[in-house]
């Protein structure tokens, strides 16, 4: 279960960056490059946990 956790967080951490480095490729400021960092991050960790609940309601 750790294990599973830090992947998830290691995820959400590379398309933070990935987001971040797009968004200043793309010419956007510091703070609306970090603002779509932290959109990423915070997605992928929603989209880990609505996962996680459904495979916790299919299993048992």
């Amino acid at each position: 279960m750790l294990f599973t956790i830090a992947l998830v967080l290691i995820s959400a951490f590379l398309a933070a960056a990935v987001a971040g480095k797009i968004a200043r490729l793309d010419g956007a400021t510091y703070p609306a490059a970090f603002f779509r960092a932290a959109t990423a991050f915070a997605t992928v960790l929603t989209l880990a946990a609505a996962v996680a609940t459904a495979l916790a309601t299919v299993i048992g």
